[in-house]
Protein backbone atom coordinates (compact mmCIF):
# COMPACT_ATOMS: atom_id res chain seq x y z
CA UNK A 1 0.00 0.00 0.00
CA UNK A 2 1.31 3.44 -0.90
CA UNK A 3 0.84 6.21 1.64
CA UNK A 4 0.54 9.89 0.68
CA UNK A 5 3.65 10.81 2.67
CA UNK A 6 4.93 14.33 2.07
CA UNK A 7 7.69 14.10 -0.56
CA UNK A 8 10.30 15.80 1.63
CA UNK A 9 9.78 13.11 4.32
CA UNK A 10 10.35 10.12 2.05
CA UNK A 11 13.39 8.07 3.03
CA UNK A 12 13.96 9.92 6.30
CA UNK A 13 14.47 8.28 9.69
CA UNK A 14 13.10 9.60 12.98
CA UNK A 15 15.45 11.84 14.97
CA UNK A 16 17.15 10.19 17.92
CA UNK A 17 20.45 9.13 19.40
CA UNK A 18 21.15 5.42 19.97
CA UNK A 19 19.47 3.99 23.08
CA UNK A 20 21.65 1.00 23.92
CA UNK A 21 22.03 -1.10 27.05
CA UNK A 22 25.71 -0.55 27.85
CA UNK A 23 27.46 0.11 31.16
CA UNK A 24 28.52 3.73 30.46
CA UNK A 25 25.98 6.02 28.74
CA UNK A 26 27.68 9.26 27.71
CA UNK A 27 25.90 10.18 24.49
CA UNK A 28 22.81 12.34 25.15
CA UNK A 29 24.01 14.84 27.78
CA UNK A 30 21.87 13.41 30.57
CA UNK A 31 22.55 14.16 34.21
CA UNK A 32 24.25 10.99 35.50
CA UNK A 33 22.81 11.38 39.00
CA UNK A 34 19.28 10.11 39.66
CA UNK A 35 16.95 12.18 41.85
CA UNK A 36 17.59 11.45 45.56
CA UNK A 37 15.04 9.28 47.41
CA UNK A 38 13.59 12.25 49.30
CA UNK A 39 12.76 14.02 46.03
CA UNK A 40 11.40 10.82 44.51
CA UNK A 41 9.05 10.56 47.49
CA UNK A 42 7.94 14.17 47.04
CA UNK A 43 7.26 13.59 43.34
CA UNK A 44 5.35 10.41 44.07
CA UNK A 45 3.15 12.23 46.59
CA UNK A 46 2.50 15.01 44.06
CA UNK A 47 1.56 12.48 41.37
CA UNK A 48 -0.75 10.66 43.79
CA UNK A 49 -2.56 13.91 44.54
CA UNK A 50 -2.83 14.73 40.83
CA UNK A 51 -4.16 11.24 40.13
CA UNK A 52 -7.17 11.93 42.32
CA UNK A 53 -8.40 14.40 39.70
CA UNK A 54 -7.34 12.72 36.46
CA UNK A 55 -10.96 12.44 35.36
CA UNK A 56 -10.74 16.20 34.73
CA UNK A 57 -8.58 18.04 32.21
CA UNK A 58 -5.45 19.71 33.62
CA UNK A 59 -5.06 23.47 34.06
CA UNK A 60 -4.46 24.38 30.42
CA UNK A 61 -2.66 27.62 31.30
CA UNK A 62 -0.74 26.02 34.24
CA UNK A 63 -0.41 29.33 36.06
CA UNK A 64 0.96 27.69 39.20
CA UNK A 65 3.80 26.01 37.33
CA UNK A 66 4.59 29.18 35.38
CA UNK A 67 4.73 31.14 38.63
CA UNK A 68 7.11 28.57 40.14
CA UNK A 69 9.34 28.73 37.05
CA UNK A 70 9.41 32.54 37.21
CA UNK A 71 10.45 32.34 40.86
CA UNK A 72 13.20 29.84 40.03
CA UNK A 73 14.61 32.09 37.28
CA UNK A 74 14.41 35.11 39.57
CA UNK A 75 17.02 33.38 41.72
CA UNK A 76 19.01 31.36 39.17
CA UNK A 77 19.29 34.03 36.45
CA UNK A 78 18.91 37.16 38.60
CA UNK A 79 15.62 37.95 36.86
CA UNK A 80 13.25 39.13 39.56
CA UNK A 81 11.28 41.09 36.94
CA UNK A 82 9.72 37.87 35.63
CA UNK A 83 6.08 36.97 36.31
CA UNK A 84 4.02 34.00 35.15
CA UNK A 85 2.93 36.08 32.14
CA UNK A 86 6.55 35.91 30.93
CA UNK A 87 6.76 32.11 31.10
CA UNK A 88 5.66 29.34 28.76
CA UNK A 89 6.21 25.59 29.13
CA UNK A 90 5.74 22.41 27.12
CA UNK A 91 6.84 18.78 26.90
CA UNK A 92 10.55 19.52 26.67
CA UNK A 93 12.23 22.58 25.19
CA UNK A 94 11.93 20.85 21.80
CA UNK A 95 8.18 21.41 21.92
CA UNK A 96 8.66 24.99 23.11
CA UNK A 97 10.87 25.74 20.09
CA UNK A 98 8.40 24.00 17.78
CA UNK A 99 5.68 26.29 19.19
CA UNK A 100 7.90 29.25 18.29
CA UNK A 101 8.13 27.98 14.72
CA UNK A 102 4.39 27.43 14.53
CA UNK A 103 3.75 30.98 15.73
CA UNK A 104 6.50 32.96 13.98
CA UNK A 105 7.83 30.89 11.06
CA UNK A 106 6.08 28.97 8.28
CA UNK A 107 5.79 28.97 4.47
CA UNK A 108 7.63 31.84 2.83
CA UNK A 109 9.52 32.65 6.04
CA UNK A 110 13.15 32.11 7.05
CA UNK A 111 14.75 30.72 10.21
CA UNK A 112 18.45 31.54 10.62
CA UNK A 113 20.98 29.61 12.70
CA UNK A 114 24.74 29.00 12.87
CA UNK A 115 26.45 25.68 12.11
CA UNK A 116 27.46 23.50 13.81
CA UNK A 117 24.53 23.61 16.20
CA UNK A 118 21.65 21.55 17.54
CA UNK A 119 20.57 19.07 14.87
CA UNK A 120 16.84 19.47 15.60
CA UNK A 121 16.72 23.08 14.37
CA UNK A 122 16.38 22.16 10.67
CA UNK A 123 13.73 19.60 11.58
CA UNK A 124 11.57 22.25 13.26
CA UNK A 125 11.82 24.24 10.03
CA UNK A 126 11.01 21.21 7.89
CA UNK A 127 7.95 20.41 9.97
CA UNK A 128 6.69 24.00 9.85
CA UNK A 129 7.45 24.49 6.10
CA UNK A 130 10.04 27.15 6.95
CA UNK A 131 13.18 27.90 4.93
CA UNK A 132 16.18 27.05 7.12
CA UNK A 133 19.37 29.06 6.53
CA UNK A 134 22.70 28.73 8.32
CA UNK A 135 25.93 30.65 8.58
CA UNK A 136 29.17 28.88 9.52
CA UNK A 137 30.69 29.54 12.91
CA UNK A 138 34.31 30.62 13.28
CA UNK A 139 37.06 28.06 13.78
CA UNK A 140 36.66 28.44 17.57
CA UNK A 141 32.88 27.87 17.14
CA UNK A 142 32.05 31.46 18.12
CA UNK A 143 29.52 33.39 16.02
CA UNK A 144 30.75 36.05 13.60
CA UNK A 145 28.38 38.76 14.81
CA UNK A 146 29.18 41.15 11.97
CA UNK A 147 28.28 38.46 9.43
CA UNK A 148 25.17 37.56 11.44
CA UNK A 149 23.93 41.16 11.48
CA UNK A 150 24.50 41.45 7.73
CA UNK A 151 22.67 38.17 7.06
CA UNK A 152 19.71 39.28 9.17
CA UNK A 153 19.47 42.52 7.19
CA UNK A 154 19.66 40.67 3.87
CA UNK A 155 17.52 37.56 4.53
CA UNK A 156 14.99 39.15 6.91
CA UNK A 157 14.33 36.01 8.96
CA UNK A 158 11.38 35.82 11.32
CA UNK A 159 13.33 33.54 13.69
CA UNK A 160 16.99 33.49 14.68
CA UNK A 161 18.09 30.39 16.63
CA UNK A 162 21.11 30.63 18.93
CA UNK A 163 22.08 27.88 21.37
CA UNK A 164 24.09 29.06 24.39
CA UNK A 165 25.86 26.95 25.51
CA UNK A 166 25.80 25.64 21.96
CA UNK A 167 25.18 21.98 21.24
CA UNK A 168 27.36 20.12 20.23
CA UNK A 169 30.28 22.49 20.92
CA UNK A 170 29.47 23.82 24.41
CA UNK A 171 30.28 27.38 23.29
CA UNK A 172 28.61 30.17 25.30
CA UNK A 173 27.33 33.28 23.53
CA UNK A 174 28.59 36.53 25.12
CA UNK A 175 25.78 38.85 26.22
CA UNK A 176 27.00 41.73 24.05
CA UNK A 177 26.82 39.46 20.98
CA UNK A 178 23.31 38.32 21.89
CA UNK A 179 22.25 41.94 22.38
CA UNK A 180 23.75 43.00 19.03
CA UNK A 181 21.88 40.22 17.22
CA UNK A 182 18.63 41.09 19.01
CA UNK A 183 19.02 44.75 17.96
CA UNK A 184 19.60 43.74 14.34
CA UNK A 185 16.54 41.47 14.44
CA UNK A 186 14.42 44.31 15.82
CA UNK A 187 15.07 46.22 12.56
CA UNK A 188 13.61 43.45 10.35
CA UNK A 189 10.43 44.73 8.69
CA UNK A 190 7.48 42.82 10.09
CA UNK A 191 9.46 41.59 13.06
CA UNK A 192 11.96 38.88 13.99
CA UNK A 193 12.13 36.81 17.20
CA UNK A 194 15.58 35.83 18.50
CA UNK A 195 15.56 32.52 20.36
CA UNK A 196 18.44 31.77 22.71
CA UNK A 197 18.35 28.10 23.63
CA UNK A 198 19.85 27.77 27.14
CA UNK A 199 19.18 24.07 27.70
CA UNK A 200 22.56 23.70 29.46
CA UNK A 201 22.63 27.09 31.19
CA UNK A 202 22.99 25.80 34.75
CA UNK A 203 26.31 24.19 33.83
CA UNK A 204 27.93 27.38 32.55
CA UNK A 205 31.09 28.52 34.27
CA UNK A 206 30.71 30.97 37.12
CA UNK A 207 30.41 34.54 35.96
CA UNK A 208 28.84 33.64 32.59
CA UNK A 209 25.44 35.39 32.69
CA UNK A 210 22.13 34.21 31.24
CA UNK A 211 20.56 36.00 28.29
CA UNK A 212 17.41 36.24 30.42
CA UNK A 213 18.91 39.45 31.83
CA UNK A 214 18.47 41.01 28.36
CA UNK A 215 14.71 40.49 28.23
CA UNK A 216 13.56 43.89 29.63
CA UNK A 217 15.33 45.79 26.83
CA UNK A 218 14.58 43.27 24.06
CA UNK A 219 10.90 42.38 23.67
CA UNK A 220 11.74 40.32 20.55
CA UNK A 221 13.95 37.96 22.59
CA UNK A 222 12.92 34.52 23.89
CA UNK A 223 15.14 32.37 26.12
CA UNK A 224 14.36 28.66 26.34
CA UNK A 225 15.35 26.36 29.18
CA UNK A 226 14.79 22.73 30.18
CA UNK A 227 14.48 20.68 33.36
CA UNK A 228 16.00 17.66 31.59
CA UNK A 229 19.64 18.42 32.35
CA UNK A 230 20.55 20.18 35.59
CA UNK A 231 17.30 19.05 37.25
CA UNK A 232 17.98 15.39 36.32
CA UNK A 233 14.44 15.26 34.88
CA UNK A 234 14.99 14.08 31.30
CA UNK A 235 12.20 11.53 31.74
CA UNK A 236 9.83 14.19 33.05
CA UNK A 237 9.75 16.11 29.74
CA UNK A 238 9.44 19.71 30.86
CA UNK A 239 10.93 22.61 28.92
CA UNK A 240 10.07 26.26 29.29
CA UNK A 241 10.67 29.75 27.98
CA UNK A 242 11.02 33.28 29.33
CA UNK A 243 9.94 36.13 27.06
CA UNK A 244 7.65 39.11 26.77
CA UNK A 245 3.95 38.49 27.48
CA UNK A 246 3.24 39.18 23.79
CA UNK A 247 5.43 36.24 22.71
CA UNK A 248 3.91 33.98 25.35
CA UNK A 249 0.39 34.89 24.24
CA UNK A 250 1.30 33.98 20.64
CA UNK A 251 2.45 30.54 21.78
CA UNK A 252 -0.80 30.00 23.64
CA UNK A 253 -2.58 30.24 20.28
CA UNK A 254 -0.64 27.40 18.61
CA UNK A 255 -0.34 24.94 21.49
CA UNK A 256 -2.56 21.87 21.51
CA UNK A 257 -5.40 21.87 24.07
CA UNK A 258 -4.27 20.75 27.54
CA UNK A 259 -0.81 19.89 26.19
CA UNK A 260 0.79 19.63 29.65
CA UNK A 261 -0.68 16.75 31.63
CA UNK A 262 -1.59 17.12 35.29
CA UNK A 263 1.09 14.54 36.10
CA UNK A 264 3.78 16.48 34.23
CA UNK A 265 2.80 19.68 36.02
CA UNK A 266 2.82 17.94 39.40
CA UNK A 267 6.27 16.39 38.89
CA UNK A 268 7.77 19.66 37.63
CA UNK A 269 6.39 21.68 40.54
CA UNK A 270 7.69 19.12 43.05
CA UNK A 271 11.10 19.25 41.36
CA UNK A 272 11.19 23.05 41.59
CA UNK A 273 10.46 22.88 45.32
CA UNK A 274 13.51 20.61 45.63
CA UNK A 275 15.72 22.38 43.09
CA UNK A 276 18.65 22.59 45.50
CA UNK A 277 18.72 18.84 46.13
CA UNK A 278 18.29 17.98 42.45
CA UNK A 279 21.13 20.30 41.44
CA UNK A 280 23.46 19.29 44.25
CA UNK A 281 25.83 17.60 41.79
CA UNK A 282 26.02 20.47 39.27
CA UNK A 283 29.30 21.72 40.74
CA UNK A 284 30.70 18.18 40.64
CA UNK A 285 29.68 17.80 36.99
CA UNK A 286 31.34 21.13 36.17
CA UNK A 287 34.54 20.05 37.89
CA UNK A 288 34.49 16.67 36.11
CA UNK A 289 33.93 18.46 32.79
CA UNK A 290 36.90 20.75 33.31
CA UNK A 291 39.09 17.81 34.32
CA UNK A 292 37.95 15.87 31.22
CA UNK A 293 38.81 18.82 28.97
CA UNK A 294 42.26 19.11 30.56
CA UNK A 295 42.90 15.39 30.16
CA UNK A 296 41.80 15.33 26.52
CA UNK A 297 44.02 18.29 25.70
CA UNK A 298 46.94 16.61 27.48
CA UNK A 299 46.41 13.64 25.15
CA UNK A 300 46.79 15.96 22.17
CA UNK A 301 43.14 16.43 21.19
CA UNK A 302 41.55 19.71 20.27
CA UNK A 303 38.63 20.39 22.62
CA UNK A 304 36.10 23.16 22.21
CA UNK A 305 35.76 25.51 25.19
CA UNK A 306 32.59 24.33 26.89
CA UNK A 307 30.08 25.75 29.34
CA UNK A 308 27.84 22.67 29.10
CA UNK A 309 27.88 19.16 30.58
CA UNK A 310 29.69 17.70 27.56
CA UNK A 311 32.85 18.15 25.53
CA UNK A 312 33.44 18.07 21.76
CA UNK A 313 36.86 16.71 20.89
CA UNK A 314 38.91 15.54 17.92
CA UNK A 315 39.81 15.42 15.18
CA UNK A 316 39.86 11.75 14.21
CA UNK A 317 40.63 10.33 10.80
CA UNK A 318 37.88 7.74 11.29
CA UNK A 319 35.56 8.81 14.09
CA UNK A 320 33.09 6.02 13.29
CA UNK A 321 35.76 3.43 14.08
CA UNK A 322 36.61 5.14 17.36
CA UNK A 323 32.90 5.24 18.23
CA UNK A 324 32.48 1.52 17.49
CA UNK A 325 35.63 0.54 19.38
CA UNK A 326 34.50 2.57 22.40
CA UNK A 327 31.10 0.89 22.24
CA UNK A 328 32.74 -2.54 22.22
CA UNK A 329 34.30 -1.53 25.53
CA UNK A 330 30.93 -0.58 27.00
CA UNK A 331 31.21 3.20 26.55
CA UNK A 332 28.59 4.96 24.41
CA UNK A 333 29.52 8.44 23.16
CA UNK A 334 28.12 10.47 20.21
CA UNK A 335 29.09 10.93 16.59
CA UNK A 336 27.93 14.50 16.04
CA UNK A 337 29.21 17.87 14.92
CA UNK A 338 31.85 18.63 12.28
CA UNK A 339 33.45 15.75 10.42
CA UNK A 340 36.13 14.07 12.53
CA UNK A 341 34.80 15.16 15.94
CA UNK A 342 33.12 13.23 18.77
CA UNK A 343 31.12 14.39 21.78
CA UNK A 344 31.19 12.94 25.28
CA UNK A 345 28.65 13.73 27.98
CA UNK A 346 30.03 14.19 31.47
CA UNK A 347 29.19 11.29 33.75
CA UNK A 348 30.18 10.28 37.26
CA UNK A 349 33.90 10.12 38.13
CA UNK A 350 33.73 6.34 37.73
CA UNK A 351 32.13 6.62 34.30
CA UNK A 352 34.68 9.17 33.15
CA UNK A 353 37.49 6.90 34.30
CA UNK A 354 35.98 4.17 32.08
CA UNK A 355 35.81 6.67 29.22
CA UNK A 356 39.47 7.66 29.59
CA UNK A 357 40.62 4.04 29.78
CA UNK A 358 38.57 3.04 26.73
CA UNK A 359 39.74 5.99 24.64
CA UNK A 360 43.35 5.31 25.56
CA UNK A 361 42.95 1.69 24.43
CA UNK A 362 41.23 2.36 21.12
CA UNK A 363 43.65 5.07 20.06
CA UNK A 364 46.84 3.38 21.24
Amino acid sequence: MELPLRPELRGLSPYGAPQLDVPVLLNVNENPYAPPPSVVDAMAAAVRKAAEGLNRYPDRDFVGLRTDLANYLAHEAHADFLRHENIWAANGSNEVILHLHQAFAGPGRVALSFDPTYSMYPEYSRDSFTTYVTLPRRDDFAIDVEAAVAEIAERRPTLVLLASPNNPTGTALPLYDAAAIARAAADVPGGCVVVIDEAYAEFRRRGVPSAITLLPENPNLAVTRTMSKAFALAGGRLGYLAASPAIVDALRIVRLPYHLSAVTQAIARAALVHARELQAQVDEIRAERDETVRWLRDQGYTVADTDANFALFGPFGDRERVFRDMLERGVLIRVVGPEGWLRVSIGTPQEMARFRAALTEVTA
